[in-house]
This record gives structure tokens, sequence and C-alpha cells, in this order.
């Protein structure tokens, strides 16, 4: 939202500084975002007199100007074709800044001729594009003068970021009350001078009537015809407000419209009512119907969008953009003057489907003021036949203004409660009186019942009304103050359980892999490969056709971006994301999973290292490590081949704790690989870190004393025959389990399946290491302690012992 200073005075009756409004509007929430001063651009440039103009000596279109400043005369070089004597103009000397060419100026000698400064033309100092000649100015304008101050270019332009809520300030009075309520002037009446909004009584019936046949579109339509008008070009204060905010100024008719829309925030429109055939209907548009807008481009209309349209065809589309049949023009002397009020969701979900942009839009899909729309027609009819003449008729009135009045209550306390802020309350009345509430009367125990202006769509409680009083008072004067400290040492701010992310991260980090964060829904042929079977996942407003799916896993996606790599030439790939893969849509039906892929080498090509493709064991380590992170008792896991369908069926796993599932892991399926269109092997994982229990703590947090054995392990090898189904983790459970004070650890070194081993058996070589406490192992205890790994792995494996 742009606006000029003199702009804003015109409502606010203020001596602050420009400096000062600026901060206020910022600390009611009114962020500012820029403030242009051309004045400061344009401070070099003067009103100056050519005094002779005599042809150059050495170049036909170049003339010698002798160039009155009003503090010395100078020669100047001008190629100009009107340059000549008698003109004034606007002259820049030596050293000033030209910021239409982008230049500094400094003497020169043009084809042996001394030029001391430039005449300029328009487009060199950005005022339009033309630059056919230097700028005339009247016969009266005072010689030596700044140019910005003469021309009115010194009101510096100041630009807002308004939320969607505060639509009232999407007008310049809007802002000025604002302003007014937080102790920088007066707010001004509207009843006098431009922003004069006294009824104009009606000469005459308007001819055109008006119709709503969809009154939920639109619930109220105020017109006027006005007969007898000369349209022409807008005075010149309203021009320099227009261009001053970026709007090109095209006729008086228009320019009222587009002033009344930034001045009240109240959008209006001007058909010319001589190309209005029979009266105004406001409908929905026909199957097939088309509009051609203003903007000279052709829609397609369909029965989901409000038109206003008179008896044979659509004229307008509501409450964004009028069409070019029915626009006004230099040779309109008779126009019917619109304001209505449009439904806020049609009329945005229009503007988004046609991709159409514009003020009257962004006005009338957040909501105006209900009760302005006479007014803001008074005002317009006002300014027309001020500009243009003319005669107005009666207002044509169809439909009623909607109900928006509201009566909340306020307990002044809850300032102090809510806010922090004691303040008395005859200040919060003033505050809300300010702001346009009314109070409408008060309790015994002092509690006020406050009305709700019809600009404020925004207020609808208590905390609304507390909010308006603190945001005037100021933010600022809310005292700070310190959350209690129950404990000398501070909690930590997150729980184990929201830890975890981190810590999954960092140990996948350290492991080499990058992380990656990709779409949270996918195409549903690629979700049915990884088990989504919940037809809840499906999102009805997809952003793209082939993402409509929430992701059941996380895999998918990382191995889409693993091809992705591949294709160009990054084969070797290992991403990973922690993220929420989806069950159901019900509020538990998601999990927070650590998922990874590893893809194509995972020991490089090198001279000294032989080279190997990623497999099963790599992605069981991913997974492992970020279990010991997350603080799982990953000593007590087991390991089972039960893995979904999208891992191959021989290379895969589940790590499990009793019969709850930590982790997946495997190599992924072929076929799976090949629908994604990514070449393999790749490798996977996904760990569902919300199921890992949380510690118990068992007195205290202090970890237990390290104790340095004082003897020597002993190292002994064991091979066991076993069945070639039997998995090497009960091999290794067995052998801790059958002495779990002497064995310290335990190890696979070696796996054979061939000639001296049984059909159907494999051989199964562990290394054992005891670690006695107490004395040196004799022989005797170290033969007793193998005989019961021997027995305990026979018993939980049904092998034997290897001759």
């Amino acid at each position: 939202m742009k606006f000029t200073l003199s702009w804003l005075k015109d409502h606010l009756d203020t001596d602050a500084t420009l400096d000062r409004i600026t901060e206020t509007l910022t600390a009611l929430g009114l962020e500012v975002e820029g403030v242009h001063d051309r004045s400061k651009e344009l401070a070099p440039f003067r009103v100056a007199h050519v005094v002779s103009a005599e042809k150059h000596p050495d170049a036909d279109k170049l003339r010698v100007l002798v160039v009155d400043t009003g503090t010395e005369k100078l020669q100047v070089v001008c190629g100009a074709p009107n340059a000549r004597a008698g003109l004034k103009g606007v002259f820049a000397a030596e050293g000033a800044y030209i910021p239409g060419s982008d230049i500094t100026l400094k003497k020169g000698v043009i084809r042996g001729v001394e030029s001391n400064g430039m005449m300029c033309s328009k487009r060199e100092l950005k005022l339009s594009d033309e630059h056919d000649g230097i700028i005339e100015l009247p016969e009266d304008a005072p010689v030596g003068a700044s140019f910005a101050e003469y021309a009115g270019l010194n009101d510096p332009v100041i630009d807002i970021n308004l939320t969607p809520d505060r639509a009232d300030c999407a007008g310049v009075r809007g802002i000025a009350r604002d302003l007014a309520a937080a102790g920088l002037g007066t707010l001004k009446p509207q009843t006098g001078g431009r922003i004069d909004a006294t009824p104009v009584p009606g000469a005459f019936p308007s001819p055109i009537g008006v119709t709503i046949e969809a009154p939920d579109a639109c619930p109220m339509y105020v017109g006027r015809t006005i007969r007898g008008v000369r349209n022409g070009p807008s005075p010149q204060w309203m021009q320099d407000k227009l261009t001053a905010i970026g709007l090109r100024p095209i006729s008086a008719l228009v320019d009222v419209t587009n002033y009344i829309t930034f001045d009240l925030s109240r959008p209006l429109h001007a058909f010319d009512a001589d190309k209005v055939t029979g009266g105004i209907v406001v409908r929905m548009a026909r199957e097939g119907e088309t509009l051609v807008a203003l903007n000279g481009k052709e829609y397609a209309l369909d029965p989901a969008m409000t038109v206003i349209a008179d008896h044979e065809k659509a004229e307008a589309l509501a409450g964004i953009i009028g069409g070019e049949a029915s626009g006004c023009t230099e040779t309109t002397t008779t126009l019917f003057l619109e304001a209505a009020i449009f439904d806020t969701v049609r009329t945005a979900q229009t503007g988004r489907r046609l991709g159409v942009e514009s003020d009257a839009r962004y006005r009338l899909e957040r909501g105006v003021d209900p009760a302005a729309v006479v007014s803001g027609v008074e005002r317009a009819t006002r300014l027309i036949l001020e500009i243009c003449g003319g005669e107005a008729s009666e207002l044509v009135i169809a439909g009623a203004e909607p109900a928006w009045r509201r009566t909340l209550t306020l307990r002044p306390g809850r300032v102090k409660s809510l806010g922090g802020v004691d303040l008395e309350q005859g200040e919060q009345v003033r505050i809300l009186t300010d702001l346009g509430f009314t109070i409408e009367g008060e309790d015994d125990n002092g509690t006020l019942h406050v009305g709700v202006p019809s600009w404020r769509a925004d207020v609808h409680g208590e905390a609304d009304l507390v909010e308006e009083v603190l945001r005037v008072h100021g933010f600022d004067a809310i005292p700070a103050t310190p959350l209690p400290r129950e404990t000398v040492l501070a909690r930590p701010a997150l729980t184990l359980r929201q830890r975890r992310v981190a810590l999954a991260k960092r140990a996948l980090a350290s492991r080499g892999l990058s992380e990656a964060v990709t779409w949270s829904f996918l195409a549903s042929p690629v979700a049915a490969l990884f088990g989504a079977e919940n037809e809840g996942l499906r999102l009805v407003n997809p952003i793209s056709s082939d993402l409509d799916v929430m992701r059941p896993s996380i895999l998918p996606n990382l191995i889409q971006a693993a091809g992705r790599n591949a294709d160009r030439g990054i084969a070797d790939v290992r991403l990973f994301e922690v993220g929420a893969a989806f069950r159901s849509p019900a509020p538990d039906g998601q999990d927070t999973v650590a998922a990874g892929i590893r893809a194509g080498n995972a020991v490089p090509r090198h001279w000294a290292e032989k080279a190997r493709v990623v497999d099963v064991f790599d992605a069981k380590a991913d997974a492992l490590a970020v279990l010991e992170a997350a603080g799982a008792p990953t000593a007590n896991l087991q390991v089972t081949t039960d893995a979904p369908g999208w891992y191959h069926p021989g290379r895969s796993g589940v790590l499990r704790l009793g019969p709850t599932v930590m982790a997946r892991f495997g190599e992924i399926h072929p076929s799976v690989l090949e629908t994604l269109g990514v070449k393999g092997p790749v490798v996977g994982f996904e760990v569902m870190l919300d199921a890992v229990p949380l510690p118990k703590k068992k007195g205290g947090t202090a970890k237990p004393m390290v104790q340095l054995p004082a003897f020597q392990p002993v190292e002994r090898d064991f091979a066991f025959l076993v069945g070639r189904q039997v998995e090497a983790d009960k091999i290794l459970r067995a052998v801790k389990a059958a002495d779990k004070a002497l064995v310290k650890d335990v190890a696979v070194f070696d796996v054979y399946q061939g000639p001296g081993v049984g059909e159907g058996q494999k051989s199964v070589a562990v290394s054992v290491t005891y670690q006695p406490t107490t004395a040196t192992l004799t022989d005797e205890a170290i033969e007793a302690v193998g005989q019961k790994i021997v027995a305990a792995v026979v018993k939980a494996t049904g092998g034997s012992l290897r001759a």
C-alpha cells in the first residue's frame, strides 16, 4: 500500500515529522517497507531560462544556449529540437547525477564548443518516457527555484506492508485513523474539501436500474447516473498523487475511481451509460460467456464467476476488472457509477483462476467496509461534478447492507492479565474511541460493552480488543518479564524424543550421508509400491497431478533423487532424510522416520583398495548407527528376514526389540528400481524413531564407574555346522548367553558353504573373547567355558561343533 505524505495530511491534521510518522506506523503493525523521497534525487535540478539559442558552428542539429540559472549565466550545448530562446526548463549543473541516464555531468567540449551542464528531458529525470525534447515550463516559473519543489515532487512516498486482516488500512483514511489514535494528530471529518462525502441531492431518477440475481455473490449494489460530463484530464493534484504511487493517469472519470479506491479503500467502477443496454444485472456468468477486459485480454468465464452485465452481455468481472466495451473514454458524456459489496471468496477464486491482479480485487477479496458503499459513491460524485461538471441522478440501491453490527465485552483488567500493561480505564476507552469503536455501556463490575466499527471485520473477541489497546499504546511499553525459574539449573528446552531427530541427523552425516529435503507427497503409482493402501492419504487438491498421495515412506523420494543425480553423472550417492511417513490421515497416523539410501560404489575405484558396490550390510550399519544415537538398546535387538516387499527378499532384514519393529534395511527390489527408472544396486534403511523406548532412570543420571580389568583376555575360535536358514545372530546370542560374566565379545569371522559341509548346511566361525575379572583363567576354566558355549549353540540352533 503506497501513499504520499501530503495525501495522508488530507485526512490527518498533524505536524509530525516524516521520521516520526514512519516509526509510529511500524509500531502500530503497519510495517514501513520503504520511503521514496524524490526531492532528494531531484535536489540538483533548478528552473532555468534560455536567454539565447544560436546554431552550433559545426553541427546542424545542435544549438549553443546561454542559460540563466538564477545565480549565473552558463553556456550549454543542446540537441533538443524544441531548444529556443525564451524557453523555461529544467537545468542540471556540472556534478549533478542524472537518474534517467545514470551519468554524472562533467564540463565538456562538444564539437569544439564548451558545454556547462544540460537542459533535461522528462525521461532523464524519470518523470516519463518522453524524450523528444527538453521540459518546457510555464512562463511564470521562478528562475533559480528548486524544480522538485516547483513541480510538487517533494512529496515523499511511503510504502507499507499490510497483513491480510487489516483491510481497513488499504485506504489512506484508515492509516490516518490509526495514527490519530496513536497521538500523531487529529482525524479530519469528511465534511469539506477533497474528502467531502456529504450526500449529493439527486436531480432526476436514474434511467439505469439495477437487478441482483445472485444475492449470495453481491448482497448490496449502489449506483448513480451522472449526465452532461466532460471527460478530460484530471486535475494536476490528483495526477500527481496517482503517479507517485505508480498509477498512470488516464482520464478524470477513471482517475476519480482509482483515487477513491486508494483514499477510502472503496473500489468503484464507471460505465459509459450510453454503452449499457437496458440496465445493470448482477448475476453469475453463463457457460461459454467471454469478456474483453480493460487490459485488452479476453477471458473465458464460467458459472462460478460473478459478472456485472447489462440486458445483453457481461460488462465487467465483479470486484476485479471492468470490460473494454463499456469503459469510459474521452467521448463519454453520461456515466453510471458503481459501488458494491461482493463475496470475498468468489472474488479471490475468480481472480486466481483467471490470473487477474487489480487494486479492486486486492481490497474486495479481503473485505471492504460494508457501511461505506453509499458514502463512497457520494464522495466520488462530488469529485466528478467538481472536475467534469454534469448532473447527478438519485441513487439506485439494490440489496441491503450486510449485518455487521456486533458488541463485545471488555474487562479493563484483561489488558494487564493478557498484555502485562497496567493501563487506566480512561486511556483504554480513549484509544478504542479514536479507533472508531463505541462504548455502549458499562456494567456495575466495570465491564465495558464495546461496539465494533463496520471497517474492523477482524475484531471478534475480547482478546482482539486488548490487542488493539496494546498496539496503539505501544508494544514497546509491554514490560519484559522473565519466566520463573523453579530450579537452580535450567531445564532443557527439548525432550529426548525431540532431540533424537538432531542426533539421528548428526549420526548419519558423520557416516558420510548428505541430508535431503523432499516433498511429503508423491505419485500414487509410486506410493503403491511402498505399501500405500489407505485412500485417506490421497490429496483432494494436490499441487501437481503427479504428487497426489501423502508418502507412506521416505525412500521413494530419495531413490528418485539418486536417479536424477545419476542422470547428471553422479552415480555414487548417499542421501538421508528425517521426517514424517504417513500410515493414515488420523492424528496418530504418521511416524517420525530416519531414512537413507546408498547407490553405486561403497568403496570407489582406487589403486590401493578394491572397489565394491553397496550391499545390505552398509544399510544395516547405517540403521544401527541411528538407533545407537537415539539411545536404543542395540545389543538386545533381533534380526528377522520379514522386510516389506520393496526390499530384496534375500538381501534385507528387520531390526526388532521384541515384537516392535525398530528399523528396516536392505537392498531395494530390482522391480521397484525399474519402475522408478533408477539403475541399481541401491540399498536403503528406515528407522522408526518413535518406536525407540525412552531410557528408564535408575537412581540418577551418573555413569557407573569404569572397571579396568587387571587380567589378560583370552581369545578362542569356534566353528559350528548349522542349517543354511539359521541366522548368524542366533549363534552370537547363544555364545553371549553361555556365560555373561566371562564372555566379553563375540564376532563372526567366516561363513563357508561347499565341499566338506553337508547339503543344506553352512559353517559359521566365531571368535570369542573371555575377560576374567578375579583371576587368570586356567586351562580347565577355559575348557569348561568352551563346553558351555558349544552346548548353548547346539541347543539354540540344532547345529554341532565342526570337527
